[in-house]
């Protein structure tokens, strides 16, 4: 008979005795179990203990979380998270200065629980903390040199717990001094300080600016990019990481008429190229949170683009006027002026119409119209501007040749650059907000100043390129346009690693090879529309979703490691969760650092039975994706959630890595249930095995045109003396 649902078995420490096994009832109040370990070995004052687990992690049980505790875990009677909190508050403040060093050594670690954390602010903790900070430091500047290893570690203590302390939301970022600020800022604009200081340092700015407007002003006081850009010349990638953080928040909150004089200072500091030179062609990898940090600058930069992309021409404007009279300048300088005499006004209105034709602008009269539309706005003009003065001769050649050609088979050159304008930034993501999860950087956009307006630049000559290639005429403008971002996406993906080699690429792209990659595609997935193909797929439908949940349960099998995000990214905690090769039970449990390659399943300390299973949940129906904040509402964090319900009340939450691995998992437990596989990846799957199973077995009928129905059956013969009696 299996044992009561509520009745948990676990082994309780204690220091100096043996270990008791015992049976905790869930029904029964925490406090009473307490008194009852406490009772079995004679401890008095039971509301002066706790339990909590006996694992790295040593977080006090409570009613909260006590559902966690799962048959067999290994629990330690403790003193309680309020006397651990008050005992600290005392030892922190000891004249000894080892003393004190153990005692911040302990609430560094101890602050990551939220529950020790809670009676440790309730006692004034990040007070004392900042106040250790802003004073403590300088009461031991004497010290210094005789005990550096040991203040060094005591400072560092100290900042960790408060990060720590502070992660847990519970006490806003708007109630710190600007002498605490002060402070912190000085560690980061010291040249020669300790890596772990800095760190933490720069991880308290970070939050600071993100969390508070009020604390971003003061730390834009306090902290200039120039005192920054030294970190990022180091050799510590984690320090880089840090420092491109701090520019990335105060970039990200700076106010919409600060942001371009940020930008120009970031250009002044060459901050482009130091992160080019030091960062991404270091002779080392990139790990994930460096590559985020490098996405998030790169969606930033790009986002300056969005006051232009958004900004209507105004006809009326003589300077907006003058650019598009300085482009006919430039494409028809040679052609001479006419004279100032009688009617030379209207033969040069005539003159001008006539050049803004063969600009290839909608608007032959006055052009400005054409860039109304929103987006590309002026964003466009200013492209088609740098494409003019620092691609001379490609300009030129693009207008003068178009404009020879016949007006039907002419690739308009104002009405490309509008419309890649607006392709370009729809790529690029202009305008919106950085992705939290997101690490799809392109190390081309690191090597020049103007990279928008370089990238423009190849773009638009690829799209003269393809256009002649596909002999198109005014008709096929859209369909060009299409080929165009198609070769631009798939030289994305390759990652290039300059403009240069992104447009090497390109030239590998051309219209004849995608072409051929479509009519490869196409064949792939092609899709039979004959009854008997049908018929047949319908047939071998059952066996191929039935191959497809093998190789999901599979996939279960051998385990994911999954992230647990929090306010501060990159103080990512992670864990893994694995099918047992029976399909019966979920092994899961936290890990220190990502793994490499699977986790055995006796590591994994935790387990949920397959049978306990109520339901599998995504996206808005998630429990944690219920709660506030802005992470919780992000898209992408979204579309990557789902979470495994069961029992009363409990669940098992999820963020997947990425798409693929959300596919999986979700697939998975579904067919666990017995229920159908919905995902996307589950129809690309049965789309590809049905289309090989089907050309498989359709070997043998190649160039056999296979009719739309079955032949008739001729009528029955008018007599059958034809046959013969083998009797």
């Amino acid at each position: 008979m299996p044992p009561p649902v509520d009745i948990v078995k676990v082994a309780i420490e204690w220091p100096g005795a043996f270990p008791k096994l015992m049976e905790i009832d869930q029904k029964k109040p925490l406090s009473a179990i307490i008194k009852e370990v406490c009772d079995g070995w004679s401890l008095a004052n039971h509301e002066y203990f706790a339990l909590q687990h006996a694992d790295s992690s040593n977080f006090y049980i409570t009613e909260k979380n006590r559902n966690e505790i799962k048959n067999g875990t290994i629990l330690r009677l403790t003193t309680s998270p309020a006397q651990n909190a008050q005992q600290l508050h005392e030892r922190i403040q000891s004249s000894s200065m080892d003393a004190k060093l153990e005692a911040l050594k302990d609430l560094a670690s101890l602050s990551r629980d939220v529950t020790f954390a809670q009676e440790f602010i309730n006692l004034d903790g990040i007070s004392l903390l900042t106040q250790m900070v802003e004073s403590g430091t300088e009461r031991y500047q004497k010290l210094q040199k005789i005990m550096k290893p040991c203040f060094g570690d005591m400072l560092s203590f100290t900042l960790t717990a408060f990060v720590e302390l502070m992660d847990h939301g519970i006490v806003s970022w708007d109630t710190f001094s600007v002498a605490f600020i002060k402070k912190i800022a000085s560690f980061v604009n010291k040249s020669a300080i300790d890596i772990s200081i800095l760190q933490r340092s720069l991880a308290i700015l970070e939050s600071m600016v993100l969390n508070s407007h009020d604390l971003y002003q003061k730390v834009a006081q306090e902290i200039t990019i120039g005192q920054l850009i030294p970190h990022l010349q180091g050799t510590d990638q984690e320090i880089q990481t840090y420092t491109i953080a701090v520019i990335n928040a105060l970039f990200l909150k700076a106010p919409d008429e600060r942001r371009q004089e940020m930008a120009n200072i970031l250009a002044q500091k060459q901050l482009r190229s130091i992160i080019l030179t030091h960062v991404i062609r270091a002779q080392r990898a990139i790990n994930n949170e460096m590559a985020h940090q490098l996405y998030v600058l790169q969606v930033l930069t790009f986002n300056l683009l969005e006051d232009r992309m958004m900004t209507k021409m105004d006809p009326q404007d003589q300077a907006q006027r003058d650019i598009i009279f300085e482009l006919r300048r430039i494409a028809f300088d040679a052609e001479s002026e006419p004279n100032n005499s009688s009617g030379s006004m209207e033969k040069r209105k005539s003159m001008y119409t006539r050049d803004y034709k063969k600009l290839g602008f909608i608007n032959h009269v006055n052009p400005a119209m054409d860039f109304t539309q929103t987006p590309p706005g002026m964003l466009a003009l200013d492209n088609m501007l740098y494409f003019a003065k620092h691609h001379q001769d490609a300009y030129i050649r693009i207008v003068l040749e178009n404009s020879s050609r016949e007006d039907k088979h002419e690739c308009p050159f104002g009405r490309s650059s509008i419309e890649l304008t607006k392709m370009l930034c729809e790529i690029l993501k202009v305008g919106e907000l950085p992705s939290e999860t997101c690490n799809d950087f392109h190390p081309m956009f690191f090597t020049h100043d103007r990279s928008f307006e370089e990238f423009f630049c190849i773009c638009i000559q690829l799209l003269n390129k393809t256009w002649k290639e596909m002999r198109a005429t005014s008709e096929d403008f859209n369909k060009v346009i299409q080929v165009v971002r198609e070769q631009v996406m798939r030289a994305l993906t390759t990652k290039p690693s300059s403009l240069d080699q992104f447009k090497s690429k390109l030239q590998n792209l051309s219209y004849t090879e995608i072409l051929k990659i479509r009519q490869s595609e196409r064949m792939n997935q092609e899709d039979f529309q004959s009854r008997p193909i049908l018929e047949l797929k319908e047939k071998i439908q059952p066996e191929i979703l039935e191959l497809i949940k093998q190789q999901r349960l599979n996939r279960l099998v051998e385990g994911t490691c999954f992230r647990k995000l929090n306010a501060r990214r990159r103080q990512d905690k992670f864990w893994y969760c694995r099918l047992s090769p029976n399909h019966k039970v979920l092994h899961y449990g936290d890990l220190e650092e990502s793994p490499q390659g699977e986790v055995p399943h006796d590591s994994l300390q935790d387990k949920l039975p397959v049978a306990d299973i109520k339901a599998v949940v995504t996206g808005k129906d998630c429990p944690h994706m219920k709660e506030k904040g802005a992470l919780k509402q992000n898209k992408e964090v979204l579309e990557l959630a789902f979470s495994i319900l069961y029992d009363s009340n409990c669940q098992l939450n999820f963020i997947a890595p990425d798409k693929h691995e959300y596919c999986i998992w979700t697939d998975g437990l579904n067919a666990l249930l017995g229920k159908d596989m919905m995902s996307d990846l589950t129809r690309n799957d049965l789309d590809t095995l049905l289309s090989m199973e089907i050309k498989l077995r359709l070997l043998d009928l190649e160039n056999i045109q296979i009719p739309d129905a079955p032949p008739p059956i001729p009528k029955e013969p008018s007599n059958y003396d034809f046959v013969y009696d083998c009797n």
